[in-house]
């Protein structure tokens, strides 16, 4: 099980110290950037196509005003534009952070 021991804002990035003692350093940008959300990849239509949306982005995209655990899987990240919908599980942000 993927399991997160410590989570610290260090200036634009987010440091997550992995419980098996490996760590990811995110970019809010990236972090941004790689929202999981339907608005932000799109979400099959009846037919399977993935049709990806096209999304903006202001100052205060990359600006993340707060986090939150969604039970022991996974986090999700509210952005200073107001954008917070997509659930990034443990899983996605190792993979994000290269592990």
């Amino acid at each position: 099980m993927i399991a997160i021991e410590n989570i610290v804002v260090v200036g634009t990035e987010l440091a997550i110290a992995w419980a098996d003692g490996k760590e990811s350093y995110l970019d809010f940008e990236r972090l941004r950037r790689a929202c999981p959300c339907a608005s932000c990849q799109g979400e099959p239509d009846a037919a399977g196509t993935v049709v990806k949306p096209k999304v903006t982005y202001n100052e205060k995209s990359f600006f993340l005003a707060r986090y939150q655990a969604i039970g022991g899987y996974a986090l999700q990240f509210h952005f200073g534009d107001g954008h917070g919908t997509g659930i990034y599980s443990f899983a996605y942000l190792r993979q994000l952070g290269g592990i």
